[in-house]
């Protein structure tokens, strides 16, 4: 960044000389905050994607661990009906307690389970506003770039180009703000 910000002291310079510069001069420190703005919300929506990942990761890991302690209580279900308890009521009592727990954690499963789909959707959502930033901030970036040409071509072409592209980088941009 101190490099861009000597080089657009570079341009304002050239401009002092050149009043008819001056509107180039001002677009291009305008453009210069644009950018630093929309990378700025870029990084935060990319920030928010690793954050929607690990929540997902973590959501369908605890899903997992439910469903390896549901088949652990179905295995011990199974081997009691396999075996030939000395105490029948207490044989008893040891299914009902395994059928509570398979019963359990279906029900929790079945809660995670959407849990995580919803944090996978939040996911794509966060995905499709960092996209949004990122193509918003390639846009004003060039922009300025191009605006630039004007200083050194002299040519008034440059400037209105790099314009409708800034135009356009906002408008990709602000689209990033309004994905829901």
């Amino acid at each position: 960044m101190p490099e861009e910000l000597h080089e657009l002291h570079e341009h304002a310079e050239h401009a002092r000389h050149d009043p008819s510069l001056a509107p180039v001069s001002i677009t291009m420190a305008i453009l210069a905050v644009a950018v630093s703005v929309v990378s700025l919300a870029g990084h935060r929506a990319h920030t928010h994607v690793l954050l929607r990942q690990s929540e997902a990761a973590d959501t369908w890991a605890q899903y997992q661990a439910q469903s390896i302690r549901r088949h652990n209580y179905e295995l011990f279900l199974d081997l009691l009906n396999l075996s030939d308890p000395k105490g029948a009521a207490q044989a008893e009592s040891l299914k009902q307690r395994y059928q509570q727990q398979i019963e359990r954690y279906q029900a929790q499963q079945k809660e995670l389970s959407e849990k995580a789909r919803e944090k996978q959707a939040e996911l794509v959502r966060e995905e499709h506003r960092a996209n949004r930033f990122d193509l918003g901030e390639v846009c004003l970036e060039a922009a300025l770039v191009i605006v630039s040409l004007t200083l050194l071509t002299g040519r008034r072409r440059y400037w209105k180009f790099g314009l409708l592209l800034a135009v356009a980088g906002v408008v990709v941009a602000v689209t990033g703000l309004l994905v829901r």
